[in-house]
């Protein structure tokens, strides 16, 4: 199955099963990008939020007119952080954003209880690797593609390129099929 990728200077589609990582400069204004490739040519989307809380999450998708009926968030910050927690339906937390197991679990049982075309947004890989640490974070991303490409869905993954080192980045660049570069002006190339 084809996904439309609206996203500039990308190609128009991407297969099933694609991850794409999304590189771009600590500054960067990722947001629309992030959004645009959610709301389009999708049936459920997971936002991963390991650098907000779910109610900013909620408030990014409402700005940027993303369907909200259509999305579920899952928070790792706000346990850790002692926020007040909104339990919903399509709302859920792990303790922490270096709970990778519980992000993976949480991934996979959104991918089997949903069906039809659906996108994750992971942001953002570098927090994942803040909280956790880069090898830890590489496996998961790795595992979390896996599931990609089980349940024939796609993925945005942000990674926020000066706070990594060269080889880090490259590795994590490796495991992708599909790279997007944010400039700081806000241009957009890729690679596929």
């Amino acid at each position: 199955m084809d996904y439309d990728l609206a996203i500039e200077n990308a190609p128009a589609t991407i297969p099933g099963g694609t991850g794409v990582l999304l590189i771009h400069p600590s500054t960067g204004e990722t947001d629309r990008i992030d959004t645009d490739f959610l709301k389009t040519d999708t049936d459920r989307i997971l936002v991963i939020s390991t650098r907000t809380t779910a109610r900013e999450v909620q408030q990014k998708l409402e700005y940027y007119d993303v369907d909200e009926t259509k999305a579920d968030i899952l928070d790792t910050l706000s346990v850790e952080r002692g926020y007040s927690r909104r339990s919903s339906e399509h709302v859920s937390y792990v303790s922490s954003p270096d709970d990778l197991a519980g992000i993976t679990e949480t991934t996979r049982r959104f991918l089997e209880d949903n069906d039809g075309k659906r996108r994750i947004s992971l942001d953002s890989v570098t927090e994942l690797a803040y909280y956790a640490d880069d090898e830890r974070a590489i496996e998961t991303v790795e595992e979390l593609l896996a599931l990609l490409e089980e349940y024939d869905a796609v993925g945005l993954f942000h990674l926020s390129e000066e706070v990594h080192d060269e080889a880090d980045v490259e590795a994590f660049k490796s495991l992708f099929d599909g790279i997007v570069y944010l400039d700081a002006d806000g241009s957009v190339e890729s690679d596929f």
